[in-house]
């Protein structure tokens, strides 16, 4: 443990300023939360309860089940008709891979609030944890149905079809998140990447268009760089058409030059072998004959 704990308000601090920015830094919470309980609880007062649970989430993320079990308890104690604290003894027993006791949780939540949508989510990753992709992803076609706005749920049904390489029902989850929230440079660029790895004529056109719109949204996205790069270079050995050809060439000298120019821009060696990781995972080699 660090000296920097021992002193109360900062410990205090870092623990507030985690859950405004929802980090899930959990190795950290659980450091500085388990000391904060054990030497400081009387000086916490309302805040106690709170942390109580902080605790408890990072304390499941780290299996640190005796720490999880004493927050628990605590909070049960204090809050014994709580729902919110119902459903941390649903996560406690899905941490513990004890299914069945956390789907009987969740389903008293639900006849309760048919509307819970903690509830219905917690129900659903439950299926996932147990690698029923199949089960997962109908009962996020069927929640969705419901609840079309929820772009997590987008999200996590996008990979789940990528999982089960389905690539075709992947992408039309991720344009629904574009439709919604079309400046978001994220989702060109997630749509951009599933159509390069579809890998037609038609898909590649598509990968460089939405590649090419999350670098005008965001020009500093190193990796929809690369994939413009990559889907350029991949259209110049499908092209036939020789002015198409020469604008993927033109494109892909563009991008290689700008990736160069990234690189070289690093200020210090761990964001340089960053990018260098970023590079090999998108099949790039740092070369020194990239076209000036």
């Amino acid at each position: 443990m660090t000296e920097e704990i021992i002193d109360f308000e900062n410990a205090r601090l870092k623990m507030k300023k985690w859950r405004e920015d929802i980090d899930r830094n959990s190795e950290e919470i659980v450091e500085y939360g388990e000391c904060l309980i054990a030497e400081y609880a009387s000086k916490l007062g309302d805040e106690l309860w709170v942390l109580y649970e902080q605790v408890f989430v990072a304390a499941l993320d780290c299996y640190r089940i005796d720490l999880a079990e004493e927050c628990l308890a605590a909070l049960h104690k204090q809050f014994p008709k709580s729902k919110r604290v119902f459903k941390l003894q649903g996560m406690y027993h899905e941490a513990r891979q004890q299914y069945s006791k956390a789907e009987a949780v969740y389903t008293k939540m639900l006849e309760d609030e048919p509307a819970n949508l903690v509830a219905k989510k917690r129900l659903i990753a439950m299926k996932k944890a147990q690698n029923k992709y199949e089960e997962t992803i109908q009962e996020l076609n069927d929640y969705l149905k419901d609840f079309m706005a929820d772009q997590e749920a987008w999200m996590e049904l996008s990979e789940l079809y990528i999982h089960q390489q389905e690539f075709a029902k992947a992408a039309f989850c991720m344009e629904e998140l574009i439709l919604s929230h079309p400046h978001n440079h994220l989702y060109h660029q997630r749509y951009a990447e599933i159509h390069y790895t579809i890998g037609t004529s038609e898909s590649m056109e598509k990968a460089k268009k939405y590649f090419a719109q999350a670098l005008k949204l965001d020009p500093g996205n190193a990796r929809a760089l690369y994939g413009l790069y990559l889907a350029a270079s991949n259209s110049v050995q499908g092209k036939s058409n020789t002015s198409s050809k020469k604008k993927s060439i033109n494109l892909s000298q563009w991008t290689a030059n700008k990736i160069v120019d990234m690189y070289s821009m690093q200020p210090n060696e761990n964001q340089r072998k960053n990018m260098e990781t970023m590079f090999e995972d998108l099949q790039i080699s740092l070369p020194s004959n990239i076209p000036e």
